[in-house]
């Protein structure tokens, strides 16, 4: 049981590098942030943002060469997984933190059933013998919502629907009873049905359990009926913290509510639905200053923005925002008594 103020997953200053023929990728800098015990943090932001690098970073599995965590800290129940052995990790992907990847189809191997592949990690982690690591593949499967489980455990992953393989993927990480579940665009390439099922699903399974989910998503929408707290991304940093609910009532950086904005709404009639302009920037050739500048309705004019980086601030209990011109972020910037110096 953590003891680290009820927190499971604490990372602070967490930056992670990738070292190509191109050059230098800084693709997660600086990132901070708490997942509280049986809470939902939702991690957001467009493609290219930094998002799933920051969870293959909590997971280790960060290619070397070339990717690298240079710096930061990752504490997980109150050890550093930054400084575990590859064994100890090797216990506690699957047992303790154990993530559902993106896409299910190229993440289930196309030539074992998968009641095998379930049967795998429960045999590899938990020790169990071959007839009782098929029973919880076959328990599993029913948990997820799969009918007949019994003949479902002997079908390979082509003869499944898309929303079938996504269950199958959640039975494999929930099977040996995680702490944390790091859910990696969960209900992507889902009809609207089937995401609101696996939802659904997870909701119900963190209730039971009491198990704290990082879910990374860009869609807005899930974010809103899932998560407790929200962390939003945008070119490798997080640029703004807060609870769901204050977020979505008043959103404080210009990117946030760039992204607020171009959700539909219900009784609102558009000919076309707002947008961000531009898109996120090469993180080879980062912009200098703030790097949501150029495409920030405020900033792409100020030179204070073009020339410095705003640092990310608590500006309330529990919001933290990363824009020069954000409320309350001048008075926090006071109140820290930081000199443009050290910028």
């Amino acid at each position: 049981m953590t003891q680290n103020g009820d927190n499971l997953l604490s990372i602070q200053n967490l930056s992670t590098h990738f070292y190509t023929e191109q050059g230098l990728v800084k693709a997660v800098q600086d990132v901070s942030f708490d997942i509280p015990l049986g809470k939902t943090l939702a991690v957001v932001g467009e493609s290219g943002c930094g998002k799933s690098v920051t969870a293959l970073s909590v997971m280790r599995l960060i290619p070397w060469p070339p990717g690298k965590i240079v710096a930061g800290s990752i504490t997980f129940d109150d050890e550093s997984l930054r400084e575990a052995s590859e064994s100890r990790m090797r216990h506690i992907r699957g047992n303790d933190i154990a993530m559902i990847f993106q896409e299910p189809m190229t993440s289930l191997n196309p030539v074992f059933t998968v009641g095998n592949q379930i049967v795998e990690a429960v045999k590899l982690h938990q020790k169990k013998s071959g007839r009782e690591a098929w029973d919880i593949a076959v328990d599993m499967m029913r948990k997820v919502g799969i009918a007949d489980p019994e003949r479902r455990v002997t079908e390979y992953p082509h003869q499944m629907s898309g929303g079938m393989r996504q269950r199958v993927m959640i039975a494999m990480a929930l099977c040996c009873g995680p702490k944390l579940l790091i859910a990696d665009e969960p209900t992507t390439a889902l009809d609207v049905t089937i995401q609101a099922q696996i939802m659904e699903l997870l909701r119900d399974l963190q209730q039971k359990e009491n198990m704290s989910i990082m879910l990374i998503t860009h869609d807005l929408g899930v974010v809103a009926e899932s998560a407790d707290d929200v962390v939003v991304m945008y070119a490798s940093r997080v640029v703004e913290t807060a609870k769901a609910g204050d977020l979505f009532e008043n959103p404080l950086h210009p990117y946030t509510q760039g992204l607020l904005k171009s959700l539909p709404r219900l009784g609102e009639k558009k000919e076309r639905l707002d947008v961000i302009a531009g898109t996120v920037p090469n993180p080879l050739h980062f912009p200098s200053g703030c790097k949501f500048h150029p495409r920030c309705p405020i900033g792409k004019d100020k030179k204070q923005c073009q020339t410095q980086e705003p640092l990310l601030l608590e500006v309330s209990t529990g919001r933290c925002v990363s824009c020069w011109f954000a409320e309350g972020h001048e008075e926090a910037f006071k109140r820290q008594g930081t000199n443009d110096e050290s910028i």
